[in-house]
């Protein structure tokens, strides 16, 4: 199986380096969304975009990092799920972003619809640096 989480008292850190390191960091998800008070729909939606993210990770780094926190902005909260890695830079985010696009040619959810069912996206990629992936799915009152 993947490897185990390492918890902090307010955030989850899954590394992502097999197939089986999506088990963890999806079960990892939807546990913290539920502990968080998201409806069954809302933490699947989470678990989704964690899926998502971590293939991403696996198909074009080979390694990285899931991140997932408590988050907090005035009276909403909710989850911030950052995902992050070391491989060659995304070279035209608008494009990697659009919906329908694959690099890898696959029919996967991909960026366009992470950033369609999570409330905030955001993404930085760098030569020499790698990619992050920053998404927030608010908890519906």
């Amino acid at each position: 199986m993947g490897r185990p989480a390492f918890r902090t008292m307010q955030e989850v850190c899954v590394p992502v380096s097999s197939g089986h390191d999506l088990v963890t960091a999806r079960r990892e998800g939807r546990d913290m969304a539920v502990q968080l008070g998201f409806s069954a729909c809302e933490a699947t939606l989470v678990a989704t975009a964690i899926t998502e993210l971590v293939r991403n990770i696996f198909i074009y780094a080979c390694q990285g990092e899931i991140y997932l926190s408590m988050a907090n902005e005035g009276a909403k909260s909710g989850m911030t799920v950052i995902a992050v890695d070391q491989g060659p830079r995304i070279a035209d985010i608008d494009l990697a972003a659009q919906v329908g696009y694959s690099a890898a040619g696959g029919i996967a959810l991909g960026l366009s619809g992470i950033k369609r069912i999570m409330d905030e996206f955001a993404i930085t990629s760098e030569c020499g640096r790698g990619t992050a992936v920053t998404v927030t799915k608010w908890r519906r009152r």
